[in-house]
């Protein structure tokens, strides 16, 4: 059965201000991005107020929805930041490939 990412978003944006959690929020621009109800500008937008600035997965979101606008070179910093606070192997190598094919659609 395919997600619902609009009604996830609803719900996300429910417990963020039921909570007023910064996870929450986090996750709420993630499904707002993937649900394109509002598209990656509004899940930058709410990325850019959270402050979770030694937390990997913001700067992994922020880089998807930037490269997603075409914003590469702010998509690569991102990634190279959520990299530089990753441990995890696998999180490691994916953050790789995604640096990797950010180079390959700049060159000619």
């Amino acid at each position: 059965m395919p997600c619902d990412w609009a009604r996830l978003a609803a719900l996300y944006g429910e417990l963020a201000r039921l909570t007023g959690s910064p996870v929450v929020e986090l996750n709420r621009a993630i499904a707002i991005a993937i649900a394109e109800t509002e598209g990656p500008e509004a899940g930058l937008h709410i990325l850019g107020q959270l402050g979770l600035h030694d937390f990997r997965y913001p700067h992994s979101t922020r880089a998807e929805l930037l490269r997603r606008l075409g914003r590469t070179d702010e998509a690569r910093d991102a990634y190279r930041r959520a990299r530089e606070l990753t441990d995890d192997g696998a999180e490691r190598r994916f953050l790789e490939r995604r640096l990797t094919e950010l180079a390959r659609t700049e060159s000619p």
